[in-house]
């Protein structure tokens, strides 16, 4: 798999262990920083990673801060990207196969080392599961993401 990661300074150590799992487990991880515990803003990460989730570049991606909370509302205003906060497995699981999430955010303060663990291989080997239902709620919020992105571009 291709998988992006990144982080603020929060959640730089956890973002580590991670990035050095997933390439444990065969995956081609881009490390879109940050590169030290020192302190950094979020969307400085969020947004870049969220841009090339969006077109295509990763199959999915990951960020951490110290609650998971920040990254996702930046990542999630980029056109065609879905970003959900989960902390445990369910959520995680879930946030793939009912409703297509393409960037898992966690909160490093939130949650340790191996439960960080479980839930991104949780995310990670989950796959949307479509369905009629989950179609028609996803192309709604698409078609509001849709409209947004048409009104900046026409600025």
């Amino acid at each position: 798999m291709r998988v992006a990661i990144g982080s603020d300074h929060a959640g730089f150590e956890l973002k580590n262990l991670l990035r050095d799992e997933l390439v444990a487990l065969g995956d081609e991880v881009k490390d879109f920083g940050t590169n030290s515990a020192e302190s950094m803003d979020y969307p400085d990460v969020a947004i870049p990673l969220a841009q090339e989730v969006a077109a295509g570049d990763f199959d999915f991606g990951i960020l951490i801060c110290s609650n998971g909370v920040g990254p996702s509302i930046a990542a999630n205003k980029v056109h065609n990207l879905r970003a959900a906060v989960c902390h445990d497995v369910f959520s995680a699981k879930r946030a793939r196969e009912h409703t297509n999430v393409n960037v898992l955010c966690m909160g490093a303060w939130a949650i340790g080392r191996g439960h960080a663990s479980e839930i991104m291989r949780a995310f990670r080997l989950a796959e949307f599961d479509g369905g009629e239902r989950n179609v028609r709620r996803l192309g709604k919020v698409q078609a509001i993401d849709d409209a947004a992105h048409a009104a900046s571009s026409a600025d």
